[in-house]
């Protein structure tokens, strides 16, 4: 994939007026994000990504226990200075365009190595919860 083939599907997926919300969505997104992930995970989805948006996604050093769904959306928040449900919408427009670009395996390892509630940012119903 390349960053522009990224940055139009996250434009598309979170209905963005310029590329410039994409981008802004994009590496806050992917930036708190690679401090979720650690190991094969990490690597398999950096190695996904093109060169620009690896370096935004590896930069952060990854904590030992990823967070919550609701405190990685609270980390958007933060990070862009926006209200949480314009957060989770960031979050669920980048999520849902890398899943559309990566494919499927390779997203059900990152949500494998994530909390519950992952999966609806990701774009997924989040069977889990619905079993349990």
């Amino acid at each position: 994939m390349t960053w522009q083939q990224l940055l139009h599907s996250v434009r598309v997926a979170g209905q963005y007026a310029t590329d410039e919300e994409a981008r802004q969505a994009l590496e806050a997104v992917l930036g708190i994000l690679g401090s979720q992930l650690a190991g094969e995970e990490r690597c398999a989805l950096a190695a996904a990504l093109p060169d620009r948006a690896r370096a935004t996604f590896v930069a952060p050093i990854p904590l030992t226990r990823p967070v919550t769904a609701p405190a990685f959306v609270e980390a958007v928040a933060r990070n862009l200075n926006i209200p949480l449900g314009q957060a989770r919408w960031h979050a669920s427009s980048v999520l849902a365009g890398l899943a559309e670009l990566t494919g499927s395996d390779l997203v059900d390892s990152l949500l494998a190595a994530l909390p519950r509630g992952y999966a609806l940012l990701f774009g997924r119903a989040d069977l889990l919860a619905q079993a349990a």
